[in-house]
């Protein structure tokens, strides 16, 4: 179980939200089979969404997803989290291992690339169109870059550590975040000092081996900042994957009703593998014939944009991902 605590400090002038995810981030990689450098992207990511929920969210159903989508070999590592405090988080290729850089730090960045995009759409309840707002890539790192978006897109001018360590056995020892914002009002002269100290602090993953993370962020990051906690017991974080039978099931209906035909004709069914959790479920031929409706499929490529009795997966004038602009019939 995860811990998050949230604080002022300057009197009120600097939000600060924190996380421990080391349990959390465990499992998510265990499920996965995760490398080490694919393993610090999704922790990374995940702890970003983590802290984001408490930056951007505001009613306890709202959700925010945070997408690094890059031109790096591990394809876009994908995070969702809520005030619920779950979360989850998945890489495209996860077995992706890159030697580590000059510095000996992972390759997180050149794993992730840095010509792309970080997306972070924010889902309220009940449900409707989601918000999505996106930046260019900073360079991959993903606190970089979460930071990046935080001030343009969000313009909150805002200090972002997230860090996952392994033992030398290739197991999360610990993994965590910490943001750090400025507010409105906010004396120049504390936020000069809350730059030395995040200066001078260093690695976030170092700092949280030899001390717990409450202790850092009061005695270290906001040191001389009359550091307030606000959350007394901090919150659990879990991890939690919403894949279901039904959901596993309507996967299914992204393959042509052909290819469902020669799934079923082949093995009798067809095995679905959750990429958020791993959890494995089979789908019966019975279960297999009750995906019908209508379709509307892309010309190019293929691609399933609507189909008659489930939410729509495309939007009208969003692109498919062939690139042709999708039209939905009304």
């Amino acid at each position: 179980m995860g811990k998050l605590f949230r604080g002022l400090a300057a009197d009120g002038g600097v939000r600060v939200i924190a996380a421990d995810t080391t349990d959390v981030v465990r499992e998510a990689l265990a499920r996965q089979a995760a490398s080490v450098t694919a393993g610090a992207a999704i922790g990374r990511t995940m702890t970003s969404a983590v802290l984001l929920a408490h930056v951007l969210l505001k009613a306890p159903g709202d959700r925010v997803t945070v997408r690094l989508s890059g031109d790096g070999p591990l394809g876009a590592v994908t995070a969702d989290a809520g005030l619920d405090h779950t979360v989850r988080g998945y890489a495209v290729h996860p077995e992706v291992e890159l030697p580590p850089r000059a510095d000996g730090k992972l390759d997180v960045g050149g794993a992730v690339g840095v010509n792309g995009d970080v997306h972070v759409i924010r889902s309220h309840a009940p449900y409707g169109d989601p918000y999505t707002a996106s930046v260019a890539l900073t360079s991959g790192e993903v606190g970089e870059d979460i930071a990046t978006y935080l001030a343009v897109s969000e313009q909150i001018p805002s200090a972002v550590l997230v860090g996952v360590h392994f033992t030398p056995a290739l197991v999360v020892n610990v993994a965590g975040g910490v943001i750090l914002q400025a507010l409105p009002g906010a004396d120049p002269a504390a936020l000069t000092l809350l730059e030395a100290n995040v200066k001078e602090f260093g690695a976030l993953t170092a700092a949280m081996q030899r001390a717990p993370l409450l202790e850092l962020v009061e005695n270290e990051l906001c040191w001389g900042l009359g550091f307030e906690l606000l959350t007394d017991p901090p919150l659990d974080v879990r991890f939690e994957c919403r894949c279901s039978d039904q959901s596993a099931l309507e996967a299914l209906a992204y393959f042509t009703p052909a290819e469902r035909a020669a799934m079923i004709a082949e093995d009798g069914g067809a095995e679905v593998v959750c990429h958020w959790c791993g959890e494995r479920r089979w789908i019966d031929a019975d279960a297999m014939a009750t995906l019908e409706g209508e379709e509307l499929r892309c010309a190019d490529c293929g691609t399933l944009w609507h189909r008659d009795g489930q939410p729509r997966a495309y939007r009208q004038g969003e692109l498919c991902s062939c690139g042709r602009p999708v039209e939905l019939v009304s």
